[in-house]
């Protein structure tokens, strides 16, 4: 039994192949170096069965826990992390490092434009509901990029100067923008620019999609914060849900803190038997994630064999494990996100519709047919329905079914040709 691919688009397939010999290398350089990494870092603090055990109620004394928390620390080169399944979702995490970081007075400045749709909420650009850093008394300033895509160094140095910020938010991540992702280096450059001017700043870098993807992250190279959720990269796949922040030990308190609760903070949190997932994921996660930059390459090569403009191109090197294709139609977005879904292990009949999703200002289409509820490092296509209408592409527990996923979705997009 095999999937129904035609010989045409298995031949394209084939010959997509043939050219990524050097990009998969290269992945696959980056993965073995961050594995040797991961497994320093378990061996370092003596990883044993007993961690897997997971407590209820309160979650006093989960050695796993942590642990957990010293291994993420020393992955990320920084003094503290919080690895916490009550993290709901990346956003989650996110909020309470920027209310952890800010007080009312304070003005939080966006780097490199608006921060993916769901924080605005948060911040209190749009409103979604009471409870905003805008409600607080946070002023907010975004930076937006240049007219190319690029970070305004000028710009963010004009920006921090100003009387009243606290806090620099950096999305690693192009979320529904279509510039690029940023490299390490780039947020280094970034950071030296901001402590230049206001050396004091708290520099706190949405770390989502880019983990595992380079050797080193954001705050190896002079950020006070990184986060992000755990069913995305670092979860390699197998976390069932929670989020993770990593670096100054004063700013990790005080986002326990607003995780909880004054006073109580990281102390309480049971785990409820997930201990042994959130360790085995992250031990799989620069595998994972080298199997999803490899499907995001092999789709960028396909579709631009078909014409199709991919950012990143397939030659490019990766920053995260997101791929932007440009369809330009809605019509053609929609039958290549069923495609997508049609390559599913999990709900593989369902056909995707665009509908209002929570926190997004337009509808938004979304493939997606995983193991875990909404875990991007699974094969996934989602896409706002507005103008230039681009398909975001992300995930591949493995790079065989990620492929046959993409090639999926080219059957269905040359359906309609």
């Amino acid at each position: 039994m095999t999937l129904q691919l035609s010989e045409r688009v298995r031949a394209l397939g084939a010959q997509a192949e043939r050219g990524l010999t050097e990009q998969f290398s290269r992945i696959d350089a980056i993965a073995a170096e961050n594995t040797e990494r991961v497994l320093a870092a378990f061996q370092k603090h003596r990883v044993a069965e007993s961690y897997f055990a997971g407590t209820t109620g309160y979650g006093y004394d989960d050695m796993g826990r942590d642990q957990l928390d010293a291994i993420y620390a020393d992955l990320f080169g920084t003094e503290d992390a919080l690895v916490r399944i009550g993290f709901v979702n990346g956003t989650h995490a996110i909020s309470c490092a920027l209310f952890g970081a800010l007080k009312p007075g304070d003005t939080l400045v966006s780097a490199v434009g608006a921060p993916y749709d769901t924080l605005l909420g948060v911040i209190g650009v749009s409103d979604k509901g009471p409870g905003s850093l805008r409600e607080y008394g946070i002023g907010y300033r975004q930076v937006d990029v240049t007219a190319d895509g690029q970070p305004d160094v000028e710009g963010i140095r004009a920006a921090v100067a100003e009387p009243g910020v606290k806090a620099v938010l950096i999305q690693r991540s192009r979320g529904y923008a279509t510039r690029a992702s940023l490299s390490v280096e780039e947020i280094k450059a970034l950071c030296t620019a901001v402590r230049q001017v206001r050396p004091e700043v708290h520099i706190l870098v949405d770390n989502c999609y880019g983990e595992f993807v380079e050797t080193r992250e954001p705050t190896h190279v002079g950020a006070d914060l990184v986060v992000g959720s755990l069913i995305k990269n670092p979860g390699g796949g197998l976390a069932p849900t929670g989020g993770y922040i990593a670096g100054r030990r004063d700013l990790v308190e005080a986002a326990a803190m607003r995780l909880t609760t004054p006073g109580i903070g990281r102390e309480c949190g049971s785990t409820l038997g997930n201990n042994r997932l959130l360790y085995q994921g992250l031990f799989l996660a620069p595998h994972t994630v080298a199997q999803a930059v490899k499907t995001a390459v092999f789709g960028a090569k396909l579709m631009e064999l078909l014409g199709y403009r991919a950012d990143p191109a397939s030659d490019a090197v990766r920053h995260d494990i997101i791929q932007m294709i440009h369809f330009g139609k809605p019509e053609k977005v929609k039958r290549f996100c069923r495609g997508i879904q049609k390559g599913a292990p999990v709900d593989s009949y369902v056909t995707p519709e665009p509908w209002d999703m929570p926190g997004y200002d337009c509808q938004v289409i979304m493939a997606a047919g995983a193991f875990i509820q909404g875990a991007s490092i699974e094969l996934s296509a989602d896409a706002p329905m507005r103008e230039p209408y681009t398909v975001y592409l992300q995930g591949g527990l493995t790079y065989e079914s990620g492929k046959a996923g993409v090639l999926l979705a080219v059957e269905e997009l040359l359906k309609g040709e």
